[in-house]
């Protein structure tokens, strides 16, 4: 089956004014935009890249919600209550509660909405931090991020909504109040103003941008990052020059598997652990709870000072994780036809590795993993030839903090005051995920407040705010 290809609209089609733009086109500016035009805006989309689709687009795993129809259909019984607190002790208590409560309300209406459009997660894993799998994927087991930018540009394509590439906003535009009215852009033609009753930001975070990182965390500098390249921070910088709030910026996950042996860095998924892949030292031992939250499973790996550490999996895991086959096929993974094999190829102590497997287990095998008390993640054990390994370091993923917005993803200014016809949504914004995010609630978050935010201003379009 041919590859869909999405075709951005040519620069000299972009009309001089819309009801609302968006900028950035990840999963948070497309639903917004699809959102909006659903409720009858006249919606355009600016994305800087030549490829669309942001950090979204690298995400692997799922996206999270309780008391889905998808979860019952698994006979899974959850509470929203549950996922509340979850993330609530995974951010260390310091998530806005009022987004939280929102987030946690609407994240499986979201399922349901993608569902309307044909973008279907019906199948379910688990990520660190979590009690019960929330993680929607495809039935596929396809890696999330990329099939909800596929399904998500179909849509748009069929609302007829314009997306122009390669066309960088420079500028928001205000009236003498400071009211947004709307953006100058530089694209493939030059420079131009574009007028909107409203604006919303969507452009991520700067998960690559060594400069905000060294300013807000100069312990990070060093790092390597999972990031996209276009993840430099632009809507904080077009934020804070009309006057905006800045939020929690020393809050910056490090992800704790990734693959950074060679030029570029790839993330390995957590669905890989969620579905029951343990890590090891260089003496073939476990270290650490595998799915506790990212926070303090990367300490665990820096803490052992051993040039990283290393997944183990079988054929049983692979089955079931299907990102796998693009870490083999762009060469991350080692193979083992035996654990010892395997053992030697990637330098760790054989017998070490055999014992830790078999204890492991027996951990599945009674439920009980009495050296590191997981839980999850438990579904299946390590016994299934061949065997794989590949080597992880923790890495820079995400950054929590960003611009200060309000339930109405309003963006404030000083004083909580409303920047008007401003709004934000997704990893732009900050609060939501407190110090710490939990693997699967960034696209969960992309479609919860990326739907908001267009829900609210496409509000503010008719005056109904």
């Amino acid at each position: 089956m041919a590859k869909y290809e999405f075709k951005s609209s040519p620069i000299d089609l972009v009309n001089p004014s819309y009801d609302l733009v968006v900028i950035g086109a990840g999963g948070t500016g497309l639903s917004a935009a699809l959102q909006a035009h659903e409720l009858g805006a006249s919606v355009a989309v600016f994305e800087k890249n030549e490829v669309l689709g942001g950090n979204t687009s690298k995400a692997s795993s799922g996206m999270n919600a309780a008391e889905s129809l998808v979860q019952f259909k698994h006979g899974i019984i959850d509470n929203k209550a549950d996922f509340y607190q979850e993330t609530l002790k995974g951010g260390g208590n310091l998530n806005d509660e009022a987004m939280l409560s929102y987030f946690v309300d609407h994240a499986a209406l979201a399922i349901d909405w993608l569902k309307q459009y044909g973008i279907e997660l019906d199948d379910l894993t688990i990520t660190g931090g979590m009690s019960k799998k929330r993680a929607h994927r495809p039935a596929s087991m396809a890696p999330v991020g990329g099939y909800l930018i596929t399904g998500l540009l179909k849509s748009i394509e069929a609302a007829r909504i314009p997306v122009f590439n390669k066309t960088k906003v420079v500028k928001l535009l205000q009236d003498e109040k400071g009211k947004v009215t709307g953006i100058d852009i530089v694209g493939p033609d030059g420079r131009r103003k574009v007028m909107a009753k409203a604006v919303i930001l969507a452009t991520g975070g700067f998960g690559a941008s060594k400069e905000i990182i060294k300013k807000y965390r100069p312990d990070l500098e060093g790092y390597k990052t999972t990031n996209q390249a276009g993840a430099t921070g632009d809507g904080l910088i077009l934020g804070e020059e009309a006057g905006a709030e800045l939020v929690q910026m020393d809050f910056i996950q490090v992800h704790p598997t990734a693959q950074t042996d060679g030029e570029k860095t790839f993330l390995i998924g957590e669905a890989v652990r969620g579905e029951g892949a343990i890590l090891v030292n260089k003496a073939g031992q476990r270290f650490i709870n595998e799915l506790d939250t990212r926070k303090v499973v990367s300490a665990a790996i820096t803490g052992l000072n051993e040039d990283g550490a290393y997944l183990i999996f079988d054929q049983g895991v692979r089955d079931h994780v299907k990102a796998v086959e693009f870490y083999d096929h762009i060469g991350l993974v080692e193979h083992g036809a035996t654990l010892e094999e395997l053992a030697g190829k990637i330098g760790v102590d054989a017998a070490g590795l055999e014992a830790t497997v078999a204890s492991w287990n027996e951990a599945v095998k009674d439920q009980d993993d009495q050296a590191f008390g997981r839980t999850t993640g438990m579904d299946r054990d390590i016994s299934v030839a061949p065997y794989f390994a590949i080597h992880i370091h923790p890495a820079i993923h995400y950054t929590m903090g960003g611009l200060h917005i309000n339930l109405e993803t309003q963006v404030l200014g000083k004083d909580d005051k409303v920047i008007e016809g401003l709004y934000a949504a997704g990893e732009v914004s900050g609060g939501l995920h407190g110090n710490n995010r939990i693997g699967g609630n960034s696209v969960a978050e992309t479609v919860v407040f990326g739907r908001q935010a267009g829900i609210q201003a496409s509000k503010f379009v008719r005056g109904e705010n």
